[in-house]
């Protein structure tokens, strides 16, 4: 077995004990593998070992991993089964027209504006886009982000956006901080879901919380992350 491979093996268990310990099932949670560091070839091998949901930061950095990954497969002589990309970082609005044609879903709806604009393009592309509305748990200054009372007075607007579809939250923890710190930041995203259930509109569903990464994924899980997005864990000991 790669090394690539065990790692992949190792954050799989990982995340099933610690979905166990939640009292949850390993497959109520998505891993999105994010590939900012990875060579290409190691991307091909991921999906190939099963790893369909892929993330990426950047927006032109996803087009390029989507690009390389198909030339892999043309490469490979071989079928390119279904992979599934996911944008965990900032969407410039500039950026939207060009991104929604790749992306699954996108983690870091962060702004009404930024929504709108989304609205906007989706319509001209005839599309419906799944998104998770991004909340600044930590209250970190340079972190993009709804606080918990925006999120709640905008939600209405939100969800009269014809062409977004609303799946749930996404938070990141604290730049600075512990486990602990980590661990609050999850349940506070956990609570604001919970709050926001109670009179959400009708046509927004909050069933995903996205959060958690490499160094603290199961924290995440055990709080509540139904999606959690790993990086530096799965390409550990291998080269850039």
């Amino acid at each position: 077995m790669s090394r690539l491979l065990e790692n992949l093996a190792r954050v799989r268990e990982r995340i099933a004990a610690a979905a166990r310990c939640s009292g949850r099932l390993p497959e109520d949670i998505t891993l999105v593998a994010v590939t900012k560091y990875a060579a290409d070839d190691l991307v091909y091998e991921l999906v190939e070992a099963g790893c369909r949901d892929l993330g990426e930061a950047r927006p032109q950095a996803l087009r390029a991993k989507a690009a390389a990954l198909a030339a892999s497969s043309a490469h490979h002589n071989a079928e390119l089964t279904t992979v599934r990309w996911h944008l965990v970082g900032h969407l410039q609005r500039n950026k939207v027209e060009t991104t929604l044609p790749l992306v699954s879903l996108i983690h870091s709806a962060d702004s009404v504006r930024l929504l709108q604009a989304i609205d906007e393009a989706a319509a001209r592309q005839d599309r419906r886009v799944p998104v998770l509305i991004e909340v600044n748990v930590s209250g970190d200054a340079t972190k993009h982000g709804f606080t918990a009372e925006d999120v709640a007075r905008a939600l209405s607007s939100i969800a009269a956006l014809d062409h977004v579809s609303v799946r749930g939250l996404m938070c990141m923890a604290a730049r600075e901080g512990d486990d602990v710190v980590a661990r609050g930041n999850f349940a506070a995203l956990r609570e604001i879901r919970d709050q926001l259930r109670r009179e959400r509109p009708e046509d927004v569903s909050l069933d995903e919380l996205s959060m958690g990464m490499s160094g603290d994924y199961e924290i995440a899980i055990e709080e509540g992350a139904t999606i959690v997005r790993v990086g530096s864990a799965l390409f550990e000991g291998l080269e850039p």
